[in-house]
């Protein structure tokens, strides 16, 4: 009696799960594969956490699927798991540039170094091809492609304008920060670079005491003649004034 077909189906939840895989060999490949194994009151069945990213989800089940064929299983695979019969499917569906910034995002988070995080941040602060700037043109064209097709919507058009403007005003706020960002977390050089700024600066306490009274006091020369005329003046006699 041939084995039953096993069917691997992508559940409403998100998670992956094989059903009818009930003898030990196919048990095995899907093991093998990366799926967990779940022995409970419905069954032996095979799954794949909610949280694998999608590529690695479609990734698996196609895995499973080769090797439990070569043992010459027959294998369900939905459209929306099988590479053969469909492109890979990107996570948020047409919004790709959306999903790549979710892509760049998670680069930005994970990042260990500020080397790192600057060769992530890089893809959206680049002057000419990243992300901030291809926006700021989109807008831009929106904001002119609104008074091309309706030049009464003066209002649109201006507020698509406003939003590239920002955008600018954000590209120039973040300019040349490549430098500081690979700094980051580089406590070594910021340190270093602290000492050589302090090399090259007076003592604060030579400063002050330059800056003294008692020194700028010793520092002004007394005019000719007067060191001579407090002495005559000392020798003097004290004569004292009529009492009234």
């Amino acid at each position: 009696m041939p084995a039953p077909p096993i069917t691997i189906t992508s559940e409403f939840s998100g998670s992956v799960v094989a059903k009818g895989a009930t003898d030990d060999l196919s048990a095995q490949l899907l093991k093998h594969a990366g799926f967990q194994q779940i022995d409970d009151w419905y069954g032996r069945r095979h799954r794949l956490p909610t949280t694998t990213p999608l590529d690695d989800k479609v990734a698996i089940a196609n895995h499973a699927a080769e090797m439990l064929r070569a043992a010459r299983y027959h294998v369900v695979l939905p459209l929306s798991l099988d590479e053969r019969m469909s492109p890979p499917t990107h996570p948020l569906g047409p919004y790709a540039a959306g999903a790549e910034l979710l892509r760049i995002t998670d680069q930005i988070r994970t990042a260990e170094t500020g080397a790192a995080l600057q060769r992530a941040v890089d893809h959206l602060l680049h002057h000419e091809h990243g992300a901030l700037e291809r926006v700021r043109e989109a807008l831009e064209a929106a904001a002119e492609q609104v008074s091309d097709l309706d030049d009464e919507e003066h209002a649109l058009s201006d507020r698509f304008g406003f939003a590239a403007d920002f955008l600018s005003s954000a590209q120039s706020e973040l300019i040349n920060s490549e430098a500081e960002l690979r700094r980051v977390g580089n406590a070594s050089e910021r340190h270093t670079e602290a000492q050589t700024r302090s090399s090259t600066l007076p003592d604060h306490q030579d400063a002050a005491r330059a800056t003294s009274p008692a020194a700028a006091k010793a520092k002004v020369p007394s005019p000719p003649g007067t060191e001579a005329a407090q002495s005559n003046w000392s020798a003097q006699p004290h004569v004292p004034g009529p009492r009234r």
